[in-house]
């Protein structure tokens, strides 16, 4: 994936930013591929934002465990990319951010 940084996020985050060299985050990071980690199937929920937008669930509560890669080619119109995670969810975020 020539050009594209990666971003972890851990288990039990709130909002957490996507950010790349600046550490900001801001509207026009792309958001090539999420590779997510559940570890229950009651405690799994990963949420995405686009800024100040509505969160878009990725993962719902229940879904199996095991790993995940989901292609979304998404640019961001709003602000910097944001995850949430529940307790036992991680993720990695792979795409252009600022």
């Amino acid at each position: 994936m020539e050009g594209y940084s990666y971003v972890t996020v851990d288990a039990s985050q709130t909002d957490a930013k996507l950010t790349g060299a600046t550490k900001a985050g801001a509207k026009g990071d792309y958001l090539h591929r999420l590779i997510i980690r559940t570890q229950a199937t009651s405690l799994n929920t990963v949420n995405l934002e686009d800024g100040t937008g509505t969160a878009i669930p990725i993962i719902a509560s229940g879904a199996p465990i095991g790993a995940y890669s989901i292609l979304l080619k998404m640019t961001s119109k709003n602000g910097p990319w944001q995850i949430t995670t529940d307790t036992l969810s991680s993720v990695i975020a792979v795409g252009r951010f600022s």
